[in-house]
């Protein structure tokens, strides 16, 4: 049986992993960042030596793969074959190969029904590039997160700072700006934004702001 679903779609550095996370705490929703699971396979492809172009080899490494998110401490940490690599998965080296292997068609073949068996039995804030178009079509609430591309790149060197990972403002926007433009043309599963989803511009609201829109949209449809 599914369960309430509230899925978050937005590009890179638009407030996505925050924002869900705290509204998730506030309304008691189970907060699963699909974006760490296609880092996960990404990271297992680099690690074994597998290019996004080679096919067969990618297929060898999903077939092996065991990815699991797990709450410890309130902190979603992030486990690939039993190593905790919370860290590493949002380091440079996947940054910048993350988009190309999320968009071969056997990655999201496998990913995507593991975030649709997440949504089973349980109340679910989802976050991502496609959860309100291919993941949950049909979610209770959708939202899509949007900012101007500067202003996503300063939140994510602020971001990248605080954890130690050392990256400059202009590294950081290109890498966006690329991202985005491989995920909006991708065959499998485009980044776009669902139709029905409700569209907010973050980009001089703040946390708490963005936090609250959110919210009062849920409480509103879970009124109805």
């Amino acid at each position: 049986m599914m369960g309430f679903v509230v899925a978050v779609d937005g590009p890179a550095g638009s407030g996505k992993g925050t924002i869900t996370k705290l509204v998730g705490e506030k309304r008691n929703l189970v907060y699963i960042d699909t974006g760490a699971m296609y880092r996960c396979v990404t990271l297992d492809c680099i690690n074994n030596n597998v290019d996004y172009t080679d096919i067969a080899g990618i297929e060898k490494v999903l077939d092996k793969i065991a990815i699991e998110l797990k709450i410890e401490d309130g902190i979603q940490k992030v486990y690939l074959n039993g190593k905790d690599v919370s860290q590493e998965i949002r380091e440079d080296k996947v940054n910048n190969l993350v988009s190309e292997y999320s968009a071969v068609k056997e990655v999201r073949d496998k990913i995507t029904p593991m975030q649709q068996e997440m949504g089973k039995n349980q109340d679910i804030i989802m976050e991502g590039r496609d959860i309100g178009t291919v993941v949950f079509p049909n979610a209770d609430v959708k939202i899509f997160l949007d900012c101007d591309v500067k202003e996503r790149a300063r939140r994510r060197y602020i971001q990248n700072q605080q954890k130690g990972i050392n990256s400059t403002y202009e590294e950081i926007l290109e890498n966006i700006i690329k991202r985005e433009r491989i995920n909006s043309t991708r065959e499998v599963a485009p980044f776009i934004k669902a139709e029905d989803a409700i569209l907010i511009d973050s980009t001089n609201m703040t946390i708490e702001e963005v936090v609250n829109r959110v919210i009062e949209i849920i409480d509103k449809k879970k009124a109805n």
